[in-house]
């Protein structure tokens, strides 16, 4: 039966399809990969979250009373307590255990975890797990095998090392905003957390590939990843364009200094987005679809340095001629001939569109408080060992004593006696697998 608590958020969830289960006797390919996770806000949970979806048993490791900062970020879900969207988002597949780490107790619970775990994630600040005894040397002498993960913002050594990273400084400092834009005005950051979402991958990918060097090597190491040395990465290859040329980037707006033509052209009722990555693309777009056999045949406009020179020229001809029909007749023109275009969309449309239903990456999935919240997918789809069915974020501590028992085998008493010592703060949830709230 749905909750009333949140009718907006179970109507909308409504709009898109139920979660489709995994076959059920399928593996999973982290099965049995334990991983504790300090992490919070963006990079670290959305990196732990990918290791959750592959089947790894994430435990996020959370403050008892107010747990990751990321809970807080609006809008806050109405009926949920401490959980907004983009926490929703980035933590699904987990079970979070409240540990107070500035209690001996807390300590003790944690270095429990991590003697029988084989991953640890953190991005605290710079020092911040040396001063609790939990630092790389201190995990190792517990566990040989730890695949010890530190997500940094400018390194855990050097000059830099304590500066504090978020994400868009980073795009600011990597050259990213400079690139972005229009040039008639500042570059412009991307409103999406692009440096917090890259570093995400890389460190799932440092992850995995620590993970399979320990499956043949039979040692565990330290891993890093950097949030500024992602950055510049995902400045693309104007890195290198640079070094080439000695000159910097500028900014294009919506279209590219490296093909043309390629950007935003209007149909009679909305825009859309063209990308003519080479020479073949351009002539069938003039050819097939627009029909302008001048163009075609123009030997200036025939390669890609030729447009560049007259992209104002090009841009206006098509134009012109785009205007005249609406972007159903133009998309199945250039659908026929292979031209890479698209629809400019918003957030919304995106979801709700027919790419999104056909890939199924909106659905909606079972949450016991609200009844049911929708679920972006994850993006990849592995054909023996599929991803594991989305279950929601956590609440705070939610799942302490369950933790407690499965992993470690503490009795009732002992985790009681953990308790009474401070190491749970006041938040001690019952063992539980059925997503009893966090005061229960």
């Amino acid at each position: 039966m749905l909750s009333s608590a949140d009718p907006t958020l179970s109507q909308r969830a409504q709009e898109f399809p139920e979660h489709l289960p995994r076959p059920a006797q399928a593996p999973t390919a982290l099965k049995g990969i334990r991983v504790v996770d300090f992490t919070h806000f963006i990079a670290g949970p959305l990196a732990t979250m990918i290791l959750a979806d592959m089947g790894a048993d994430v435990m996020k490791i959370e403050p008892p009373e107010r747990g990751d900062e990321l809970r807080y970020y609006p809008p806050a879900v109405p009926g949920l307590e401490a959980q907004g969207g983009p926490f929703l988002w980035s933590n699904r597949n987990k079970r979070s255990v409240a540990i107070d780490l500035k209690t001996d107790a807390g300590i003790e619970v944690v270095r429990s975890l991590i003697a029988c775990a084989d991953v640890l994630v953190e991005n605290f600040s710079t020092g911040v797990m040396a001063r609790f005894g939990l630092d790389y040397e201190a995990c190792r002498a517990l566990n040989p095998k730890l695949i010890y993960c530190s997500v940094s913002a400018y390194g855990r050594e050097g000059p830099f090392a304590d500066r504090l990273g978020f994400d868009p400084v980073v795009q600011a400092e990597s050259g990213f905003v400079s690139m972005n834009g229009y040039p008639d005005r500042m570059g412009v950051r991307a409103s999406s957390a692009v440096m917090d979402i890259s570093t995400a991958m890389m460190v799932s990918n440092a992850i995995l590939g620590a993970l399979f060097a320990r499956e043949r090597q039979g040692e565990g190491q330290f891993v890093e990843v950097g949030l500024f040395d992602t950055g510049l990465l995902m400045t693309g290859w104007a890195t290198m364009q640079h070094l080439v040329s000695g000159k910097e980037p500028e900014r294009n707006g919506n279209t590219s200094p490296d093909t043309c033509p390629s950007g935003v052209f209007q149909a009679s009722d909305k825009p859309f987005y063209i990308n003519c990555g080479n020479d073949k693309i351009f002539q069938r777009l003039v050819g097939q679809v627009l029909e302008r056999p001048d163009l075609a045949s123009d030997t200036t406009l025939a390669n890609r340095n030729g447009r560049i020179a007259q992209r104002e020229f090009l841009f206006q001809e098509l134009g012109a001629e785009f205007l005249k029909s609406p972007w159903s007749h133009w998309q199945a023109r250039m659908r026929q001939a292979q031209i890479p275009c698209g629809e400019v969309r918003t957030v919304g449309e995106a979801m709700r569109s027919a790419e999104a239903e056909s890939r199924r990456l909106v659905t909606h999935i079972a949450h016991p408080v609200l009844g049911r919240i929708p679920n972006i997918a994850s993006p990849i789809r592995y054909a023996r060992t599929p991803m594991v069915d989305p279950t929601p974020a956590p609440g705070i501590g939610q799942h302490t004593q369950e933790v407690l028992h499965e992993a470690l085998g503490w009795s009732a008493d002992k985790v009681e006696e953990m308790a009474r010592s401070g190491a749970f703060g006041t938040r001690v949830s019952a063992p539980s697998t059925d997503f009893l709230p966090c005061d229960a």
